[in-house]
């Protein structure tokens, strides 16, 4: 098959198609992780994406049936340098063109991913079309124009229904669900967190009728400013709820704004699994996963409440915040990792260490 991805500037890059045979269009993206295509794949943040990998050989260990952070494939499509046909892996059950066939997403390989991936750091992420299906450019070119990308994606990648997980467990958390990696939940829950799960546009009222002894706020995709009602319900929840507020990545952008505080969409985005991050409580640097492409305006929640407890090395962006009176604090970045590393985990204990004092206190 051949391969066609078209950028809405007019730029073209052919190469060889793979997976399903299809055309999409989305906001292209770069991820510089070394390993766990499969992961990066099935997070829900990446809705909406067509996402880059800038490690050039991609499927040499295959596709498991442990490594999934969701139900399926969430990218619209996937772009790579080389493709790997024989992988080498005792867990691997499938070839990552099989799986992406399964998937129904359309994958191209056989590009230069350095050239995209300078592309998109000097001009910033952008609109494409991605086609393993013999389209032309000028049917690319025509297909682009008449789309438009989305901001609202976290509304689809929610859990429809209420769920329980880990029932039993000590502390009982509050999980409004943005779009959920499974590796999240699974770190709470090994700390004896049972987790309640709700939908996005879940009420603070229905919330606080669970009589969580803590709230938790989840990583998901899309432009936070387009999260009205979990903006709205969040605020209602930092005034009424007298229980610790964790957020991650979307969560932490959606405490943000609650608050009263602002975001901003960054050039090209944070994506991958080696960020500096700077702890200001510990005085230690970290090595972080990430996945985000807006970020939290600084003087606004200094202005509203919070104060920043996280810089990106590289570029000098909030990564954490906590509040100055409330039991509340988020990052920008990935404490769970997968993929990625393991440094930031202690933030998982800072939230139930946050609980345990105020089932204590109560």
């Amino acid at each position: 098959m051949e391969g066609l991805i078209y950028l809405e500037d007019g730029s073209v890059y052919k190469g060889h198609g793979f997976g399903f045979r299809g055309t999409r269009t989305g906001e292209l993206v770069f991820n510089t992780s070394m390993t766990g295509y499969q992961k990066i794949l099935t997070d829900p943040s990446y809705k909406g994406q067509i996402i880059t990998m800038t490690y050039p050989l991609i499927g040499n260990y295959g596709i498991s049936s442990i490594d999934n952070e969701s139900g399926g494939i969430h990218a619209l499509g996937l772009v790579i340098k080389d493709l790997c046909s024989q992988p080498s892996n005792s867990n691997s059950v499938m070839t990552l063109d099989t799986w992406l066939r399964e998937q129904k997403t359309p994958g191209i390989w056989g590009v230069d991913t350095r050239k995209i991936t300078k592309k998109i750091r000097t001009e910033g992420t952008v609109k494409c079309v991605i086609s393993n299906e013999g389209i032309s450019i000028e049917q690319a070119r025509e297909i682009c124009e008449a789309s438009t990308l989305r901001g609202d994606w976290m509304k689809e990648v929610s859990t429809v229904d209420r769920v329980t997980l880990g029932a039993g467990g000590t502390y009982k958390v509050a999980v409004l669900d943005f779009g959920v990696k499974m590796s999240i939940l699974k770190a709470l829950m090994e700390r004896g967190c049972e987790l309640e799960m709700f939908p996005y546009g879940t009420s603070a009222k229905e919330i606080l009728d669970y009589h969580p002894d803590g709230i938790f706020l989840t990583n998901g995709p899309g432009d936070p400013e387009e999260a009205t009602e979990a903006i709205r319900e969040t605020a209602v929840l930092l005034r009424d709820a007298d229980v610790p507020i964790f957020g991650i990545c979307m969560g932490h952008q959606i405490l943000a704004l609650a608050a009263g505080g602002q975001t901003y969409k960054l050039k090209y985005g944070h994506r991958g699994g080696n960020h500096g991050v700077y702890d200001k409580d510990t005085k230690r640097s970290y090595i972080t996963s990430q996945n985000h492409g807006y970020a939290v305006k600084m003087e606004s929640i200094m202005l509203n409440g919070m104060e920043v407890t996280h810089l990106n090395l590289n570029d000098g962006t909030v990564e954490g915040m906590e509040h100055r009176e409330l039991p509340v604090f988020s990052v920008q970045f990935h404490p769970e990792a997968s993929p990625g590393p393991n440094d930031s985990v202690y933030l998982f204990d800072k939230f139930v260490t946050m609980m345990k004092g105020g089932k204590e206190n109560a």
